[in-house]
């Protein structure tokens, strides 16, 4: 399915300098333009030894910007009511991030940068170095004071010795969250994810088909509009806090946890939580015979949280039939019922209801889309 299109309408310019990493900025380029981004890449002389400029016009459509000339083009992109929505460094060697801390600007990309910093636009700034550079106090340094001004750094990975550049989907969304306005910052939301897995021997493991893709999408969106997001499942989603759960009980142990050291302002229970648990037999249990597996049920946590700590609260039911159930619990004062039917479980998309107080809206598109329309009713 098409993806969310987050950046239409945006102008990214995409400065790029000095490291090897920049061989990276082609997928970076398409990346953003596949969300609807306007790229406008900007290079250093040490970024054309390492990559060619043509390379970056072909990502991005647009010639590439190797030094800025009488057309002042740092200033149409990044000055006062420039057209830039963003200023993305990808990748930012020491040498760049240290000059932009001290307002040094003898390169294309750092001219841009002490522009944008003196407008005050948003930044993004993704170190790519060896380790040892990225852990000179020097460099540490310019990095807390470009924290200090309001600029977002991309943490690199650390590995083999080197502070490797961010993966591209995690750039990406730092870059949405740039310039989306921030309308859920301040805001705490935590999200239950995915399917829980009971055990019924040592082996075997009761579970769902549910996919973890909805939890992923409504993690994300909170992210892209400035909340901090807690996910409680047993996969890895990047730029949230992932907190690990497999069965119901360990859900239940982490989300009150949760809110109880954290405190969350929304809370999202789009896992499919077992609402039964096997009495779990020691060992492997025999094949080749019929068995008898007793299923106790478990409590709901979605009650177990409204009730404990009125959040503003999104629950999911499963099935059309269901409608009614979903009524009931507006009027019993959770804020919105999210229906769908079981072909959705594990599917890209499908057709989902949302409810309200305020009444019902269809919604059928990719889990993207209406993950972005379930934060739009919230709002």
């Amino acid at each position: 399915m098409t993806l969310l299109q987050t950046l239409s309408g945006k102008v990214i310019a995409l400065a790029v300098t000095g490291s090897i990493a920049a061989v990276e900025t082609v997928r970076l380029a398409h990346a953003l333009r596949r969300r609807g981004a306007e790229v406008q890449a900007v290079m250093s002389e040490a970024a054309v030894g390492i990559i060619s400029p043509d390379a970056l016009a072909y990502a991005t459509g647009r010639p590439a910007i190797v030094r800025c000339t009488g057309l002042v083009e740092h200033v149409e992109f990044c000055g006062e009511g420039g057209r830039a929505d963003l200023l993305l460094i990808a990748p930012a060697t020491a040498n760049t991030i240290a000059k932009m801390a001290h307002a040094i600007d003898d390169t294309p990309v750092t001219t841009f940068a002490t522009t944008a910093i003196g407008r005050g636009m948003p930044i993004v700034v993704v170190p790519a170095m060896h380790e040892s550079m990225f852990c000179h106090p020097g460099v540490r340094e310019s990095l807390s004071r470009l924290i200090e001004w309001g600029i977002d750094i991309v943490e690199p990975r650390i590995e083999e010795g080197r502070a490797k550049i961010a993966e591209i989907e995690t750039i990406v969304l730092h870059a949405e969250r740039a310039v989306l306005g921030k309308p859920l910052l301040g805001k705490r939301v935590l999200i239950t994810s995915g399917p829980c897995a009971e055990p019924v021997d040592d082996i075997r493991v009761l579970t769902t088909r549910s996919s973890g893709q909805m939890g992923q999408a409504l993690a994300l969106q909170a992210y892209r509009l400035g909340a901090d997001v807690a996910v409680v499942h047993a996969d890895t989603f990047p730029c949230v806090q992932n907190v690990r759960a497999v069965t119901a009980a360990e859900m239940h142990e982490a989300v009150h946890r949760i809110f109880r050291d954290q405190g969350v302002d929304i809370y999202i229970s789009a896992a499919a939580i077992s609402d039964f648990a096997p009495r779990q037999r020691e060992g492997k249990i025999p094949s080749g015979e019929p068995q008898t597996i007793r299923l106790d049920p478990l409590p709901k946590l979605l009650d177990e949280v409204f009730e404990a700590y009125r959040p503003v609260t999104v629950a999911f039911k499963l099935g059309w039939r269901e409608e009614k159930r979903a009524a009931a619990m507006i009027d019993a004062g959770i804020d919105m019922v999210v229906v769908n039917a079981p072909p959705v479980m594990g599917a890209a998309g499908g057709q989902f209801s949302l409810l309200t107080k305020w009444g019902r809206q269809h919604v059928a598109g990719s889990k993207e889309e209406v993950a972005a329309a379930i934060w739009a009713g919230l709002r």
